[in-house]
């Protein structure tokens, strides 16, 4: 459930825009009565967090840590695959996450809209101007904006976590890299990439300048601290009034606009997971080699002396699959162990090999193709693996595999 509160029930449940089929054509449609009202009453519970937030707080990021616990506790014991089962019965994945993005970028665009009318002539103003006062030092002003901040951020980090729960990737909020996924997602963090593919999907002229700042910018590739973010998520937010003269209709479009940006980002990261999870599920049901499949992996990813993020997810699940199964952990221990891949000991533990191979010969296709490149290296290792396991290597396969996965 986003942006309502905390409490999972049916009555809570946002209004679906599909529900209202003129939602979201220009920007958004007039809200409903029990819309507004939903929204009011996070504002009012975010309101209540603010109790504990002073503006030191605010500037130097710490907020953020406070609003993560707020957001996802609670959200997380109660939101996973049967709570997505019951609401959409019988919809494929796809459609259930564009629901919510819809449902998200709806409540935000009903936000952005009671926010701004509290503060945009002040943050007009002072910082539109080109410089001047921060707005967290007018009180009354300040108080709606970082309301606004916090309600977009806590709205976003539940949307991360509802497509990751739909696409069926698992995140572990108390792993640090699991946590640090959810928030580069939730937030579209990947310095400009974001806003040039925002412009060119149905973003109106007017918001399209501030998409672009908003998405653009650092990466916040390194350092991670949640302080940082924060700092790095207030900026973008006075970034979004840092023009003269924003009135409460471009707030509820920048609103809307920005959070559908964010959903897409999801969308597309965390579905490539779901994919290569999917992949190596297959790969490791499909042969009775585990061993040599983790070593064929290994040797194949390996091959062009750089590890692709996309490269790491595949062999972090069929590891986590292989280490399910209760066996083979020798070989998970060796793998974890060896820095140097000694491409000998690959050659003759498939020599050693008895049965059919081929499954590790497409494992090693899948390896290779993964991160959506092809190099030299991995080719002359993947026609070397197709001899040992008996097999026609085509290389023109094995190049439309890595087309096929971007």
């Amino acid at each position: 459930m986003i942006g309502a509160d905390t409490a999972m029930t049916n009555e809570e449940e946002p209004l679906m825009v599909a529900d209202n089929p003129g939602a979201g054509q220009h920007g958004e449609d007039e809200p409903t009565a029990a819309e507004r009202a939903k929204v009011w009453r996070e504002l009012d519970r975010l309101k209540e967090f603010t109790r504990g937030v002073s503006l030191d707080d605010v500037r130097q990021g710490a907020w953020f840590a406070q609003l993560l616990k707020l957001s996802l506790d609670q959200y997380a014991n109660e939101v996973d695959a049967a709570y997505f089962r019951s609401k959409y019965p019988g919809q494929p994945a796809d459609a259930v996450v564009q629901a919510r993005i819809q449902v998200a970028a709806h409540y935000a665009g009903i936000e952005g809209g009671i926010s701004a009318g509290a503060y945009t002539g002040i943050v007009a103003a002072t910082i539109g101007s080109g410089g001047g006062a921060s707005p967290l030092t007018l009180p009354a002003a300040g108080v709606s904006f970082v309301l606004d901040l916090l309600y977009v951020s806590n709205l976003q980090l539940r949307l991360a976590y509802d497509i990751a729960v739909v696409y069926r990737v698992p995140l572990d909020l108390n792993d640090p890299e699991d946590l640090w996924k959810l928030i580069r997602v939730a937030f579209a963090i990947k310095g400009g990439e974001a806003g040039r593919e925002a412009v060119s999907k149905g973003v109106p002229i007017l918001v399209q300048p501030i998409i672009r700042r908003i998405f653009s910018g650092s990466a916040l590739a390194a350092p991670r601290s949640l302080p940082v973010v924060g700092r790095y998520l207030l900026q973008r937010n006075i970034v979004k009034f840092a023009i003269p003269a924003v009135g409460v209709p471009l707030s509820i479009a920048v609103n809307y606009w920005s959070t559908r940006v964010a959903g897409a980002q999801a969308v597309k990261l965390f579905r490539q997971e779901a994919r290569i999870a999917e992949a190596a599920r297959l790969m490791t049901q499909r042969t009775v080699h585990h061993a040599e499949l983790l070593w064929v992996l290994w040797l194949i990813i390996k091959s062009d002396a750089l590890i692709h993020e996309n490269e790491r997810l595949l062999l972090k699940h069929v590891t986590a699959l292989v280490g399910d199964l209760d066996s083979e952990l020798s070989a998970i221990a060796g793998l974890e162990s060896a820095s140097h891949l000694d491409q000998q000991t690959v050659w003759a533990m498939l020599g050693a090999a008895t049965g059919n191979l081929e499954h590790l010969y497409e494992a090693g296709v899948i390896a290779a193709a993964v991160d959506g490149k092809i190099n030299v290296n991995e080719l002359a290792n993947l026609r070397k693996l197709a001899e040992y396991c008996k097999v026609s290597f085509d290389e023109n396969a094995v190049r439309r595999a890595a087309v096929d996965a971007t």
